[in-house]
This record gives structure tokens, C-alpha cells and sequence, in this order.
């Protein structure tokens, strides 16, 4: 599977951004798909995960209620809106995609990352 996100771009606090991430490959539907980031000076982090079949969805604390991940498996893609943004949530982004949700970053394939800047 590759990957390739997009729609990072710069932001004032409050505002709104959605990340998309291209898949190829038929067995796009078979995997299960995340977005982590990375912030200046931090480890790469878990945002957000989704099943094969978009039934479940976990987000890390820090963005609930503000983020919402989804999926269309007709297109191979996979999408990350981003609300409410704050000057915390400025990193680079990356789509995962791995056989099965997993905590940690230990996911099998990844994209390149796409940058996200949030101005107070």
C-alpha cells in the first residue's frame, strides 16, 4: 500500500484544515488506517485510527471532540477534519495504514508527511 497525504497548510487558532490521504493498491479496504503527527522537538504521536470498514474509530484525548477521521473505500482514501485548531496541534502529519488498529506507531506502511501550522 502507498500513501500520500495531503491539505496541510497554515491556520489561525480556531480555525479548520482537512487532511486527505491517497491510497493505491486494491487491498486499500482490507487495512486499517491512522494519522499521527509530529510536533517540533516531540516524538511522532497517535492521533487517530479507523477500522477497514470505518465501524470504529479511537482518537487520542487531546483531539476529541475536535477531529473527526473517516474513510471511503470507493476512492482510497482517508480523511482527517480538523477543528477548532490550536497552536499545540502545528506538526506534520502522516497516514498510516496496518492490518489491524494498534496503539503505538508501529503501523506497516506510511505516507509522507504533510505539514500543519496553527497561528495564535
Amino acid at each position: 500500500v502507498q500513501l500520500q497525504a495531503s491539505g496541510g497548510g497554515v491556520a489561525q487558532a480556531g480555525g479548520s484544515l482537512r487532511l486527505s490521504c491517497a491510497g493505491s493498491g486494491r487491498t486499500f479496504r482490507e487495512y486499517a488506517m491512522g494519522w499521527f503527527r509530529q510536533g517540533p522537538g516531540k516524538d511522532r504521536e497517535f492521533v487517530a485510527q479507523i477500522t477497514w470498514d470505518g465501524g470504529v474509530t479511537y482518537y487520542t484525548d487531546s483531539v476529541t471532540g475536535r477531529f473527526t477521521i473517516s474513510r471511503d473505500n470507493a476512492k482510497n482514501a482517508v480523511y482527517l477534519e480538523m477543528t477548532n485548531l490550536q497552536p499545540e496541534d502545528t506538526a506534520v502529519y502522516y497516514c498510516a495504514a496496518n492490518a489491524l488498529l494498534t496503539h503505538g506507531t508501529s503501523w506497516e506502511y506510511w505516507g509522507q508527511g504533510t505539514l500543519v501550522t496553527v497561528s495564535s
